[in-house]
């Protein structure tokens, strides 16, 4: 698509515009997503107009803008989420029923654990994470699987840059870091106390398609439960969740 006279595509506009909605921000005005964007007024006025006209986005009575349905249809069809998450839904309601507490399921993508999917029970312990959020790879039990089986570049460049820390338990020293990975791929576990929330555990195996780690399974308990249980159904779960993956696609 031409470029502005920024040297930006309308292509990189457009993604601007719809990365300023969340889960917090659903609904904006024009004039907000300008901002946000760091676009000039009239040109997010006359993309989001176009994107409205395209179903990308809707616009309400008052003018305001949100995300459109036709944006999740597209998003839908033949996406790699897709299929990954059809295939792990049945064993995460298995899950859910036995555990009752929150379960995920997490992609790697650019550099942050992105869920894909969340169960959850109204009587569970705290839990930050939502559909279509991200956690940092350090921090979560999730993203430290991630991490651990990624390809050595992105694990080296993730332990050179700083590590905040999201509680006092987050892991921010690389030097240890680089041991608890290791452990992870030895063991293909990891127990995360008090990691993203002081009162939650975070337990995640990986998910592998064809022998590679594509995915990641996770448990948020309360911090002092026992996790053997659920390290149990997380590992059986993730296996017949690879088992269905590694099947010809219909």
């Amino acid at each position: 698509m031409a470029n502005s006279s920024s040297g930006e595509s309308v292509a990189e506009r457009i993604a601007r515009i719809l990365e300023t909605f969340d889960a917090e921000r659903s609904v904006q005005t024009p004039s907000e997503i300008a901002r946000r964007a760091g676009l000039p007024s009239s040109t997010a006025h006359r993309l989001v107009t176009e994107l409205v006209g395209t179903g990308l986005l809707d616009r309400d009575a008052d003018g305001r803008v949100r995300l459109g349905m036709h944006l999740w249809e597209v998003a839908q069809r033949g996406s790699r989420a897709l299929r990954l998450r059809e295939a792990a839904l049945p064993f995460m309601e298995l899950v859910h029923a036995r555990v009752r507490e929150h379960i995920q399921l997490a992609v790697l993508e650019q550099g942050e654990a992105l869920f894909l999917e969340r169960l959850s029970d109204a009587r569970a312990v705290s839990n930050i994470t939502r559909i279509a959020g991200r956690l940092p790879l350090h921090a979560s039990s999730s993203g430290l699987v991630l991490l651990a089986f990624a390809d050595d570049e992105l694990r080296e460049r993730v332990l050179a840059r700083p590590l905040p820390a999201v509680t006092a338990d987050t892991v921010t020293d690389p030097g240890r870091l680089r041991e608890l990975l290791a452990r992870i791929r030895q063991e293909g576990i990891v127990v995360a106390r008090g990691f993203v929330e002081p009162v939650s555990t975070g337990v995640a195996v990986p998910i592998r398609q064809r022998g590679r780690v594509i995915a990641a399974l996770s448990v948020v308990l309360p911090r002092e439960s026992p996790t053997a249980g659920a390290v149990e159904e997380l590992r059986r779960a993730a296996a017949g969740i690879s088992r269905r993956l590694d099947e010809p696609a219909e």
